[in-house]
């Protein structure tokens, strides 16, 4: 008899459960060209694509931005440029850098970055990007890193101190 209830409660919950929706797979791609420019500093971004980085917000538009450094100023103070629109986190939908050694792009939130090396990008000292933590491991040791750093483990006061401005 129990065994008979359980399989009818196990039946009647597949029964009315809800389908499992997945979204669409959206692949990592930097689709600027020779115009595009970044917004922090107004630099063509194409001259150095090892460094380049994209937010694309959930109304489909997409930011560049000529070093990882100027993509994390923004994500951490969207306000300074309040006419891109930006007024929450859920504005953001994707969030790439391009990994330093791959030159592929890859999920910023999920990349680690070398803080202190002595490889600096077109916007001066920045975060050397990287989709794992060995390769970011190695590249501090050969390139005199200080800190290898998570995403949500950069304080605004690092890209402060990394723009001169402390």
């Amino acid at each position: 008899m129990k065994n008979l209830l359980v399989l009818l409660l196990l039946a009647s919950s597949f029964a009315l459960a809800q389908p499992l929706q997945l979204k669409p797979y959206e692949p990592y791609v930097m689709d600027y060209d020779k115009e595009t420019r970044g917004l922090v500093r107004q630099m063509k971004v194409f001259k150095s694509p090892r460094w380049v980085a994209k937010i694309t917000l959930q109304n489909g538009k997409k930011i560049f931005f000529s070093s990882p450094k100027s993509m994390i100023e923004f994500y951490q103070q969207p306000g300074r440029w309040f006419d891109i629109g930006v007024k929450s986190e859920g504005d953001f939908k994707q969030i790439l850098v391009t990994d330093y050694e791959t030159k592929e792009p890859i999920n910023a939130r999920g990349a680690f970055y070398v803080y202190g090396s002595n490889v600096t990008s077109p916007a001066g000292d920045d975060l050397v990007p990287f989709g794992n933590y060995d390769s970011a491991q190695k590249f501090a040791k050969e390139h005199n890193g200080k800190r290898v750093l998570a995403f949500a483990e950069i304080p605004e006061a690092l890209i402060n101190l990394l723009n001169g401005k402390i």
